[in-house]
Order: structure tokens, then sequence, then C-alpha cells
């Protein structure tokens, strides 16, 4: 069993948090393919383009040679999209985190330690900075993929838990994409609720029907 500790964040963390953070990313590329090959425009297109080109060309190769080019170029496109949705996520607040999640403004950030090492990253920030003590969310939530089902995760998200209870806020909140079973799972077995749900309001987000869920706890009448 691998033994690990969960303290603040440090300044030598920086560059482990990041990268902690980025991989933890990127392991969802390959699923938001998938997400997105299903939508049923993108079935229709692909069906459409298929038969239009074994009508013209009479031959099977063609139509199964353009599909593969436009399934490869997809690929690409999207990958470049997420990569660009991580790189502006460590360009926001994990671009200075002993700023971003200063105690003195209601924040902090942690780690989780193992093998001397920095393998687990959460957050908690202010939802509202006009109202430091009503509602913190809970960010960048992640574990190497090698120390999963250790329980840091859970461990992480009640040292967040509880930083908010200290501090008197009414809830803790955060957000999940379509693509974090896991971590839906996670949060629901500590009892966040789901609160709302809607799809990203930009014409990328509703080609791809990026459905966003908000998980809520409340903090009053909870031990």
């Amino acid at each position: 069993m691998v033994e690990y500790r969960i303290r603040p964040y440090r300044e030598e963390d920086y560059e482990a948090v990041r990268e902690v953070f980025a991989t933890g990313m990127n392991e969802y590329a390959p699923a938001l393919c998938l997400h997105v090959l299903r939508q049923p425009w993108v079935l229709l297109v692909l069906g459409c383009t298929f038969c239009l080109l074994l009508a013209s060309a009479r031959s099977l190769l063609l139509p199964v040679l353009a599909i593969t080019l436009l399934l490869a170029l997809a690929r690409h496109l999207l990958g470049c999209a997420w990569s660009t949705y991580i790189d502006r996520c460590l360009g926001d607040d994990l671009r200075d985190i002993g700023a971003s999640y200063a105690e003195s403004a209601g924040a902090r950030f942690w780690v989780a330690e193992a093998d001397e090492r920095v393998v687990g990253t959460v957050g908690v920030r202010p939802a509202d900075k006009r109202e430091p003590r009503g509602e913190l969310a809970l960010k960048r939530m992640s574990v190497r993929k090698d120390y999963r089902g250790l329980g840091i995760a859970t461990a992480l998200a009640r040292a967040a838990l509880d930083f908010a209870r200290q501090r008197g806020c009414r809830a803790v909140v955060l957000n999940t994409l379509m693509l974090q079973h896991e971590a839906r799972a996670l949060y629901e077995r500590l009892g966040f609720c789901r609160h709302r749900r809607y799809v990203l309001p930009t014409v990328y987000g509703r080609l791809a029907n990026c459905t966003i869920t908000v998980y809520r706890y409340d903090l009053a009448g909870r031990p």
C-alpha cells in the first residue's frame, strides 16, 4: 500500500502541479473524439459523404480512404482544440498558483505527495469574489493515473470540504465535463448533488454537445 499525505501547496511544487493537471486532462482527448463522433450530425455527414463518393466513384476504395482522412483530420483538430483549452487553464489560475489560491483571498491549494513527488492536486476559490464566505469553487482536482484507487482524490476533496467548513461557507460547487465519469461518481459518493446542467454556450460547445454538470455540496446541517 502506497503511503501519501495531503499538504498545502508550496512554490517548489509549481511545475509538478501543472504537469499533473495537464497530463490528467490529456487523458480525455480520445474520449472527446469518440463523443463528437457519436453526435447525430457527424454521423449524418460521414454517411452522406461515403454514399456520395461511392455513387460517383463506383469503387469502395475511394470512400473508405476519404472517410479515413476525414476522421484523422477531425481527430487532429479536436486534439488541437483540447490542447488549447488545457493551455488556457494553465494560463489562468495555474499561471500563478500562489496568488490565485492565496489564503488571504479565502482560497487554498493542496497537493498529495507520495514517493517523494506530487501525485495529486486540488484547490478551492470563492465562487464569487464579492462574497468570499458564500460558496467555494473546487477546481483542478487531478491524480496521477498510477496512483488512483488509493483514496487520494477522496482525501483531497475532504481537505477542501473541511477548509470550507472552517471558513463558515455555505457550500462547495464544482463543474464537470460529460467525459469525466469517474470524477462524477467520486463527487456523488462524497455527497455532492447535481445542481444544474447546461451545454457550453459556444459554437464549438453546441456542435460537440459539450455538457457541463454543476455539482453542489451544501454544508449547512452537515457534520
